[in-house]
């Protein structure tokens, strides 16, 4: 998931670079939220490994 937010991000800084503002935008409207998504599954992952006993990573 991080690497499609990565990915969409490369896509919209280069998008901007030539000039293509809508999708640039878009594509970094996509971007940030693949991030947010990553983010709240790995501290619920992070959570599940603390509840199961195991240390977290």
């Amino acid at each position: 998931m991080l690497g499609w937010a990565l990915t969409f991000l490369v896509v919209a800084l280069i998008a901007a670079a030539l000039g293509f503002g809508g999708i640039a935008g878009t594509s970094a409207g996509i971007a940030q939220i693949l991030f947010f998504i990553f983010i709240v599954l790995f501290v619920v992952a992070m959570i599940a490994r603390a509840i199961q006993g195991r240390p977290p990573v």
